[in-house]
This record gives C-alpha cells, sequence and structure tokens, in this order.
C-alpha cells in the first residue's frame, strides 16, 4: 500500500509497523529504502528474506538528524575519528555513509555480524519526519533504521514509491515522497583503517570530502583489503537490469547502431543517433548530477519496453561522473 507523505495516516501507520518488527517503503535524498528498526534482529531478518539478500551483506542504518546525528552516531558507533567527525559536520544530513566500529550489542544482524556499522543521516525530510516520530516514542525510542534499497538483492535500485511496489509488492506499506532527488546511492567511507577509505562514490566527490576532512581519501582499489568491513552496494555484479547491459565508447556505439540488431535499448549522451529498428535510445544528460537522478528509472524503463540488451555509453571518467561509472560497471557486470 502506497500513503502520500501529506496522508495524516502515514507517519502514524509506519511507526506503529516498524515498532510491531515489520518493514516500511521508505524515501531518500538517495533511493528508497526497505526500512526495519535496526535494534531489532527478527525484524531485519525480514529484510534479508524480503531481498533475497545474503544475511552477512550488512545493511546501512539511518539516523535522525537531531543535533546533527551526534546522539544517533553515539548510539551505534565508538572511537570516531577526527576526519570521521569532520565529515559529519560537513555532509550529515546528506548522502554520505560512514563505516565505524560498532557498539558492541547494537544492530548485531544488521552489519551482517562485523564489530562495524554503516552510518547515515539522510537529508530527504520525509525520512527525517518518519526517525523523529520513533526517536519520540515515549514506550522505547527507535535510535535508527536500518534501510538498504527497497528492490530485490542485485537489482536496479528503486527511485520512486511505484518502482517500490513493482518490486515488493502491494502488501508492503509504501510512504511516497516523490521522486529521489539524487537517484544513486550514497557515497560510502570507511573511518575503520585509521585514514579515510572511499568504499564506493556517490554524489559526493572525493575532492569535497578531502578537502572537508583535510586528508585526501584512499581508494579501496589501492589496499589490501580482505579484513576490510563488507560495504553495502560493493559487489562486482548490482544495480542489474534483468537486460544485459553493455558499456561501449562513443565510437564503437556509432558504429554499432545502424546494423539491425535483436531488440535493444540504447541511453547515449554525445552523438544523436541514427536508430535502426527493434532499437528504443533515451539520451543521457549533459551533467553527471542529472544522469544520476535518472538513471535507474532509465534502466527500468528500457527493462519494461522489452529489450534484450541495454547499450550504454561510456561516460566521461571524471571525478564528478564516479558514482554513475560505478553503477554502470556494476550493472553490467
Amino acid at each position: 500500500m502506497i500513503l502520500p507523505l501529506s496522508d495524516p495516516r502515514a507517519l502514524p501507520q509506519a511507526v506503529q509497523t516498524l515498532a510491531e518488527g515489520g518493514l516500511v517503503g521508505m524515501p531518500t535524498e538517495t533511493v528508497y529504502g526497505l526500512a526495519a528498526d535496526a535494534s531489532n534482529d527478527v525484524a531485519v531478518a525480514r529484510i534479508f528474506a524480503a531481498k533475497g539478500r545474503p544475511a552477512n551483506h550488512p545493511l546501512i542504518v539511518h539516523v535522525s538528524d537531531s543535533d546533527g546525528g551526534l546522539s544517533g552516531l553515539q548510539h551505534f558507533a565508538h572511537r570516531v575519528p577526527d576526519f570521521a567527525q569532520a565529515l559529519v559536520a560537513a555532509f550529515w544530513p546528506g548522502a554520505l555513509t560512514l563505516i565505524l566500529p560498532r557498539r558492541p550489542g547494537v544492530a548485531t544482524a544488521a552489519t551482517g555480524g562485523q564489530d562495524s556499522v554503516g552510518l547515515r543521516c539522510p537529508s530527504h525530510p520525509g525520512a527525517q519526519a518518519l526517525l523523529h516520530a520513533l526517536r519520540a516514542r515515549p514506550e522505547r525510542a527507535i535510535w535508527g533504521l536500518a534501510a538498504p534499497s527497497a528492490n530485490r538483492f542485485g537489482r536496479v535500485s528503486p527511485t520512486t514509491a511505484d518502482h517500490v511496489q513493482s518490486e515488493l509488492g502491494e502488501d508492503l506499506l509504501i510512504l511516497d515522497g516523490g521522486p529521489c532527488s539524487l537517484g544513486i546511492e550514497s557515497t560510502i567511507v570507511d573511518c575503520t583503517r585509521g585514514v579515510p577509505v572511499l568504499l564506493r562514490p556517490g554524489s559526493i566527490s572525493s575532492d569535497a570530502l578531502a578537502q572537508a576532512c583535510g586528508q585526501a581519501l584512499v581508494s579501496a582499489a589501492d589496499l589490501a583489503l580482505a579484513a576490510a568491513p563488507r560495504a553495502s552496494g560493493t559487489l562486482d555484479s548490482h544495480y542489474a537490469p534483468r537486460a544485459r547491459v553493455r558499456l561501449l565508447d562513443a565510437a564503437a556505439l556509432q558504429a554499432a547502431l545502424p546494423q539491425p540488431t535483436a531488440s535493444i535499448g540504447v541511453y547515449v549522451r554525445s552523438f544523436e543517433p541514427l536508430a535502426a529498428s527493434g532499437q528504443t535510445v533515451r539520451r543521457m544528460p549533459a551533467t553527471a548530477a542529472q544522469t544520476a537522478h535518472e538513471l535507474f528509472a532509465v534502466l527500468r524503463a528500457l527493462d519494461d519496453a522489452g529489450v534484450q540488451e541495454i547499450w550504454v555509453e561510456r561516460v566521461p571518467a571524471t571525478p564528478e561522473w564516479a558514482g554513475v561509472a560505478d553503477r554502470l560497471m556494476r550493472a553490467s557486470a
């Protein structure tokens, strides 16, 4: 059931459902999440079951922006390094997840049994209204919501309430907060290794992160990360539609397009294609932010059109495009 956040029943019903150990589809500025009380291991297990997600693959915990998110941070994490505190001050609430040492006894199931926890303070007003209402419960405050993307594991993330319902069914209560403004998942920085390590790019550039925390970020690829915490959205294959995704440079794509092919979708940015029969063409926006906003919706629309393959023009190898490039690489894996 989809309820717009403007409906007076929406927040009370969501609070009751979550307090009783149920699941709720929740809007954020990045993608829609499938939320449960992060401290209720039985409720968290329902997330893994609904998504078909391995139980050792950790979930991000979302906290309220009360006092800038600091009380939520302190509830779930300890030994927060100075550079992590600087990142919180600069980017919370917002699309930044920090991996931090987990306080013993909290969010055990949500973290896949690890001794670290991924924390984010979303900026979406609907998400924050829900988190505030949960914190204010007189019976028992709920300090955070475990909320991975509200889709089947490994599939394209949802950026509208309708996407969530198409993935997880009409029985799920979904709060409709409109289309997600950013459209790709949060940037993830590992803060457990003494230096900031970029695990997943997103809408916040590595340059902006480095400027805020006063030191350059280390790439996960540059470290031997066998002992590093597992984190959401870092598997080689992820964000994948049913159709096979192929990444091609502009010249290869331009050469291939005029030829008759099986049913394909095309997502192109640098030229006006002459599509052959059976080809569905979508133009990519000029900027990384605009492309991120629509990326998952476009992949879903092409999938719904029944294409067998989706050919995507490679995006520029520049810092502002890193989040989009990461999602496309994993979708094509």
